[in-house]
Parts: C-alpha cells; structure tokens; sequence
C-alpha cells in the first residue's frame, strides 16, 4: 500500500470511532442529565423555570460536544489535510 492509501485508511477508521465514541458519551450524558432534571421537578415544582432552563444550557452544551465529534471526522473524510501534505511533497 502506497503512504495515500495508508492515510486513507487511517482517517476513515479514525473518523469512525470519532463519531461512534463522540456521541455515545455525549448520549450517556444527556440521559444523566434528564434524569436527574426530572428528580429536581418532582421534589421542588416551584422551581420548573430555573431547573428548565439550566437543563436546555446544558443540553446544548453536551450535544456541542458531539456535534464537534461529527465534523472532525466529516473533515477526516472529506476534506482531509494530511492528504494534500503527502501530495505536496
């Protein structure tokens, strides 16, 4: 195998537990945080707007984490870096 074809491979596996690893955590997190969102509503339900509101900042913090995931290795596959370096030279 030629040193394109190595990177090739590399980058689609790398980009494959990328994402597979990126958003599983991320997943497990968000369920955490429901859950423990829904036990904060049951115990004090005067409190519902500020327990939603800190739960939506959250959410979108930890689902910014797999999105992130998801464009490394959009750039892994599509418009890789390394493979214009090996080109190049």
């Amino acid at each position: 195998m030629d040193s394109i074809s190595i990177i090739g491979v590399v980058s689609i596996i790398t980009a494959g537990f990328t994402t597979a690893i990126g958003t599983m955590f991320p997943a497990i997190g968000e369920g955490k945080a429901v859950s423990t969102a829904l036990s904060s509503l049951a115990q004090q339900p005067d409190a519902a707007p500020t327990i939603t509101r800190t739960l939506f900042v959250g959410l979108a913090m930890i689902e910014s984490t797999a999105i992130y995931c998801f464009v490394l290795s959009m750039i892994l596959i599509f418009a890789n870096p390394f493979w214009n370096h090996v080109i190049g030279n």
